[in-house]
């Protein structure tokens, strides 16, 4: 497939998407936001697609923020679209079904931040900044970041950095849970690459579940879960689990002292 914003490529089961605007530091703009739609239901529908990444290309930016150049003259229809669209995007992300996590190199911010954060996790190198520095431009996160900086970093910080527009360092992130792990730019691709090849090892109808739990368990707003508690959905998940034939030969290859080999099934 080819695309006029993102470089895609398939290894091993796992997709590396890349955002490929290095002249821009990889900001968001319209034609990004359309690719990396259209790149994301690719995720979903391609069977040989178990995992994925995204990154984004050079060595200074994963995705610096929004393409501001594309905000003069937005009314305010216009600009909760343009806010409308970048959630459901994200949204998209944050409930596949199949993993998918950020390789962030270098500035992640604003808008980026909010790509980063809507990815299951984060894997960052040591030279990453990480930030939501909207109120400097007059604005507020769009695409989700009042929102999940909150649910990763908690309600005061996410309120200082927030009000402040500070950016943090590789180290806060990690400190703050923001990120999983830091590596060296070098190894940051290697390093991600091998955390969804071990992911690609357990069973994928139960790493889905887990996936759909978990974020139930950071939503409040019982429209978004038809009612139903975390509680209640890890019991029906777990149930759905023991249909499979993947339960079946995990329980089977434990007790016979094996590697299980999953089918997805």
């Amino acid at each position: 497939m080819n695309f006029e914003t993102l470089l895609f490529e398939i290894e091993n089961g796992t997709a590396i998407i890349t955002l490929n605007r290095p002249e821009k530091l990889n900001a968001l703009n319209k034609d990004v936001f359309t690719d990396l739609d259209d790149i994301i239901s690719e995720v979903l529908n391609n069977d040989e697609i178990k995992t994925a990444l995204i990154t984004g290309a050079g060595p200074k930016a994963f995705v610096a923020g929004a393409d501001i150049s594309e905000f003069g003259g937005l009314n305010l229809a216009e600009a909760m679209a343009l806010s409308k669209r970048g959630q459901d995007i994200f949204l998209k992300i944050e409930n596949s079904p199949k993993p998918i996590v950020a390789a962030v190199n270098g500035f992640a911010l604003g808008g980026g931040c909010e790509l980063a954060m809507a990815c299951h996790f984060r894997v960052c190198s040591d030279n990453a900044k990480f930030g939501q520095p909207e109120v400097s431009l007059g604005l507020i996160p769009g695409y989700g970041g009042t929102q999940r900086l909150t649910q990763l970093v908690g309600k005061g910080k996410s309120m200082e950095l927030q009000m402040t527009g500070s950016l943090i360092d590789a180290a806060e992130a990690l400190r703050l849970g923001l990120v999983n792990h830091i590596t060296t730019p070098e190894n940051l691709i290697a390093k991600t690459k091998e955390i969804l090849q071990l992911i690609q090892t357990k069973a994928p109808f139960a790493v889905s579940k887990v996936i759909e739990c978990i974020n139930i368990a950071v939503i409040c707003d019982s429209a978004f879960t038809n009612g139903k508690t975390g509680y209640d959905k890890e019991v029906e998940a777990f149930g759905e689990c023991f249909g499979t034939e993947d339960m079946k030969e995990g329980t089977n290859a434990f007790l016979e002292k094996r590697k299980a080999v999953f089918t997805g099934k």
